[in-house]
């Protein structure tokens, strides 16, 4: 059964690790639900991953940034910046996350910081911030068929180096996705 995808934010923590992106954008672009972002998001996970990769350079990111809004052109939110003055977080400097996904209508903000999105704080607005490891695991339990197509097609797509299943799982438990690995490590003969 497919569903009707659903919008959710992506956090700037959980676009910084290249393979768990790489990730979120396959689930994303398979149909299973629809990422949103906006360019201070981006601008934020680029300015911490300069500052901790120095060989990694502006332009090659500014390019991986272009790939995404090209392969998901609907996924930039604008037009949020008049709702963050009206939004409380325990770091303010986290308001302009929840006020995207507010213009996004989005259900779920997928991020590893949790403790900067309290749920009472969330709720009034019908959103639930999620980790990755959980969202990625209930996406696989919406729809294992779609989910592994996703798996296997950035298995594949890696090159540089390429990655075995066993040596996929592995990296996605140090991602931070134990759940994730668990479930696709009965499907790993399959993707």
């Amino acid at each position: 059964m497919r569903h009707s995808p659903y919008p959710v934010l992506l956090d700037a923590c959980v676009l910084y690790p290249a393979r768990l992106r790489d990730l979120l954008m396959h689930l994303g672009i398979i149909g299973l639900y629809q990422p949103k972002w906006s360019a201070k998001i981006h601008d934020e996970w680029q300015r911490n991953l300069l500052k901790q990769r120095p060989e990694i350079t502006a332009e090659a990111l500014t390019r991986t940034v272009q790939l995404m809004n090209r392969a998901l052109p609907d996924a930039n939110v604008t037009g949020y910046e008049p709702l963050i003055a009206g939004l409380t977080l325990p770091d303010m400097d986290d308001r302009h996350v929840l006020a995207a996904a507010i213009r996004a209508k989005a259900e779920v903000i997928v991020t590893i910081n949790l403790k900067d999105f309290p749920a009472e704080v969330l709720a009034a607005f019908d959103i639930e911030a999620l980790h990755p490891d959980a969202f990625i695991s209930d996406l696989f339990d919406l729809n294992p068929a779609f989910a592994l197509e996703a798996v296997r097609r950035q298995r594949q797509s890696l090159k540089h180096p390429p990655m075995d299943a066993d040596e996929f799982l592995n990296m996605l438990f140090k991602q931070g996705l134990p759940m994730t690995a668990k479930v696709l490590e009965g499907y790993k003969y399959t993707f």
